[in-house]
């Protein structure tokens, strides 16, 4: 299959950035999507030119990395698809396909496709760990969880905070990232000790970062490649209202 492909080029933090067509051709329906951007980057190399800067690690669908908007969609038309594990079957022979990084105030565009999302780091550092000590592992039945708190923990752990939420969102908000962090640890039992500090600072941490605030339009759960519900939004508001009551 022969596309165009039109790709935000920006050299750096200060450029104003264009949107650049390139022509790929005889291009396999099972490459992925990345695969793609691989083969145009071996041209552009060859011609001389600087290939496309863009993320990427595992291709396994499990680090996150691979942030594109693809036809102004995060991570492409497929839902619970990261853009890794999305095939070129998934368009049409002739198609123009526009690729865009991830636009949000707190994510600035370092090169290219590639944004800087450290600020999800700062949110993690307010709070999204469990500090108490618990010695060694205890064995797997040692402490007992309810299978229904277990499986909602499971649920909100498989974010792999890629940012596609905060593309998606009108307002550049981070709440479904951050509600899938505090849910996950706030579920299990070694998370209660700090479960109302942590979604208090974390929240701070979220605003501190620029990130903006959720007016529940959804998108995010739309785009989120690994399914996370806008319950866990919820959720997070509940545990918040009991926390500064608390204090």
């Amino acid at each position: 299959m022969d596309i165009k492909v039109r790709v935000w080029r920006q050299s750096g933090p200060g450029d104003r950035g264009r949107m650049v067509t390139y022509d790929v051709k005889d291009v396999s329906p099972d490459a992925s999507f990345l695969e793609m951007i691989d083969v145009l980057n071996e041209r552009l190399i060859l011609d001389g030119d600087d290939p496309i800067a863009f993320d990427h690690d595992c291709r396994e669908g499990i680090c996150g990395m691979c942030s594109m908007v693809i036809n102004g969609v995060a991570h492409g038309p497929e839902k619970a698809t990261t853009t890794c594990q999305l095939h070129m079957r998934h368009f049409s022979d002739g198609d123009v396909i526009d690729v865009e990084p991830w636009r949000a105030k707190a994510f600035p565009v370092i090169k290219d496709l590639v944004v800087d999302r450290s600020a999800f780091d700062k949110i993690i550092q307010a709070g999204g760990y469990i500090s108490a000590p618990t010695g060694t592992a205890p064995d797997a039945h040692a402490t007992p969880v309810p299978k229904k708190d277990a499986d909602a923990a499971f649920e909100a752990a498989t974010c792999i905070a890629c940012g596609a939420c905060v593309a998606a969102c009108p307002n550049g908000s981070s709440m479904l990232f951050t509600a899938a962090k505090i849910t996950h640890l706030g579920l299990m039992p070694q998370g209660q000790p700090e479960r109302d500090s942590r979604v208090i600072d974390m929240l701070q941490a979220q605003d501190d970062a620029g990130f903006g605030g959720c007016t529940n339009m959804g998108e995010c759960a739309e785009v989120c490649p690994k399914g996370i519900p806008l319950s866990l939004i919820g959720r997070l508001n509940s545990d918040y209202r009991k926390a500064v009551t608390k204090g």
